[in-house]
């Protein structure tokens, strides 16, 4: 396999030595590995080779629709072979009832060899997944059963030109239109935007998700998120005719470019015809499962693209000989990876993007569990799973980018187009921001205390353990201080005025987020020692000891800042920004 995917040791590493996923008996490792192995190798036989191809020829609108590179079909339709679609879907749906975990891990292979083509999967499953837990038996028959072959692929229609991330203020329509075999039928029209895989010719059909709001012409439509509902409208009709859907726009990015991006027009002649999925007024509440599926899936990708980075980083720091070695009377060039400043470099890269994919896999193990405490966990670890990968994969890459010096700012590395297929990661799925204040409101100041209470549960017990030993009993400390500070900063959020707690909910997110970070590698770090892999416990050391040494200082000074509880960008006027 090539060195720059995932790696087959991480992935084992973190499922079998920390997470334990064969402890429930539903698979051994030996049988994960093989599946990983074959992951592996059809990633590197047929979603490497055009990683760049799918970059410089992008999708294209023709009057038939939106075309993608044929690379990206020939790789979509071995993955569908394989049964990949279905990966963690149960055996009677016709899955292949992987765990949780391990499906994410066998994702998140292919995401790290081309991350555009794999979303196109990613979105696929989680679609399916929804209308597998909320529609009825022949909905599931009809449309979820097609996706988990593989055969069509699935989107999630929300966003609007007018109205991005505030769904409350959607105006898509859906008038009642009888009922049939699939449910209430409906009529849609309305405009979506930034629909990912919304238009393709990859896949035989396509099962869009639609957000509107039910209401007949001429009446108002519902005011807010509670008047929303959801809709399965598929571009083509059980009955094989073309659905009342247009294709309006492709949207230029400036990377990952090879996943279709569209503006989509429902209904411009009789409506788009769609079913209604459970019942009116739900949409919003049943679309949060496969934003959430969705959103660990960003954190995923964002995490394995700061990987690969790091891994063409290391190569090309093994390779490179420039400079003489610090403090060396020697007089002879050296590889670059002999000075402290790229180390330092290829420590961060390899922190932040190893400790990325372990907050991914776990929020994915907690998916597959039944209980109030992964629920609860899950609940709370969601907003970071999504935006600290996506910020800080996104730092490894540019630090990718430093490494290479020169040569990494030209189209003739990888490093400069996994920046720009990451940079898109803190604003999908939910801005950043907007997850600083899912974070900080919902899950935490407005919260009962659960979530936050489940969390530091898990995270005393980790630091009482490395504390029993010696190894890393230091690091436990600084977790356990800096976990502290977090407590002290929440009670005093807690207790400002009005809405003077949420001008930072975002530092708060990216320091909260440091604080999961430096559990994850203690935690890790555990692992490592029982499993007895010395070239893992020595990593181990190193990487736990730089990260609560010298990030979580830096996460330090965005807490001071949040405990001033400062105005100074909310109030400042408007003649301020012109």
């Amino acid at each position: 396999m090539s060195s720059v995917l995932l790696s087959r040791d991480l992935l084992e590493f973190q499922l079998f030595d920390w997470l334990q996923i064969d402890r429930d008996g539903d698979i051994d490792r030996e049988t994960a590995m093989a599946m990983i192995e074959m992951a592996s190798r059809l990633a590197e036989d047929a979603f490497l080779p055009h990683y760049r191809a799918a970059d410089t020829e992008e999708p294209q609108m023709t009057a038939d629709g939106a075309t993608v590179h044929p690379t990206v079909k020939a790789a979509l339709r071995q993955y569908a072979e394989m049964g990949l679609f279905g990966a963690s879907f149960p055996e009677d749906l016709g899955g292949l009832g992987l765990p949780s975990a391990l499906a994410s891990g066998v994702h998140a292979i292919f995401a790290s060899a081309n991350v555009s083509t794999a979303g196109y999967a990613m979105l696929t499953g989680a679609n399916a997944r929804l209308i597998t837990q909320f529609g009825t038996e022949r909905q599931i028959e009809a449309f979820a059963l097609p996706e988990i072959e593989g055969r069509w692929f699935g989107t999630m229609c929300l966003s609007e030109p007018q109205a991005g991330s505030s769904l409350a203020d959607i105006t898509t329509r859906a008038q009642a239109d009888g009922e049939d075999e699939f449910g209430p039928r409906y009529r849609i029209s309305g405009n979506k935007m930034w629909i990912s895989g919304g238009d393709q010719d990859a896949s035989e059909n396509i099962v869009h998700l639609v957000l509107a709001k039910a209401a007949m012409p001429g009446e108002p439509l519902p005011q807010g998120a509670k008047g929303i509902s959801l809709f399965i409208v598929p571009k083509i009709l059980p009955d094989g005719t073309r659905n009342d859907i247009s294709l309006a726009g492709l949207n230029h990015k400036m990377g990952n470019r090879g996943t279709t991006n569209c503006l989509l027009n429902f209904g411009e002649n009789e409506g788009a015809i769609g079913w209604r999925v459970g019942e009116e007024g739900q949409g919003l509440a049943q679309m949060f499962m496969m934003m959430n599926e969705a959103r660990i899936g960003v954190g995923m990708g964002a995490a394995v693209l700061g990987y690969r980075g790091y891994r063409h980083s290391v190569a090309y720091a093994k390779d490179r000989v420039q400079g003489r070695k610090l403090g060396s009377r020697d007089k002879a060039s050296v590889p670059i990876i002999e000075h402290a400043d790229v180390r330092r470099m290829l420590l961060q890269q390899k922190a932040y993007s190893e400790i990325a994919i372990a907050i991914c896999l776990f929020c994915s193990h907690l998916q597959g569990q039944n209980s109030e405490e992964s629920e609860l966990l899950l609940g709370i670890l969601t907003p970071i799973a999504k935006s600290w990968p996506s910020e800080f994969g996104l730092v490894a890459n540019d630090l990718a980018i430093q490494a290479h010096g020169g040569c990494g700012y030209t189209r003739d590395f990888d490093v400069e187009q996994l920046w720009r297929d990451n940079r898109l990661n803190p604003i999908h799925e939910g801005t950043t921001g907007i997850q600083g204040l899912d974070l900080l409101g919902r899950k935490i100041l407005r919260s009962d205390g659960a979530p936050l209470a489940a969390l530091k549960a898990r995270i005393a017990q980790t630091a009482l353990q490395a504390e029993q030993g010696e190894t890393f009993a230091p690091q436990a400390r600084i977790v356990r201080e800096y976990w502290a500070e977090i407590d002290a900063t929440i009670e005093g959020l807690s207790a400002a005025d009005g809405m003077t707690a949420y001008y930072d909910a975002t530092l708060f997110l990216r320091a909260f987020g440091h604080a999961v970070a430096a559990w994850i590698w203690l935690d890790l770090s555990l692992s490592a020692e029982r499993a007895g892999s010395p070239k893992r416990l020595t990593e181990a050391r190193y990487v736990l000891r730089f990260f609560t040494e010298s990030e979580l200082p830096l996460a330090r000074s965005w807490l001071s800042v949040v405990n001033q509880h400062l105005d100074t960008a909310a109030l400042a006027p408007d003649e301020v920004f012109e």
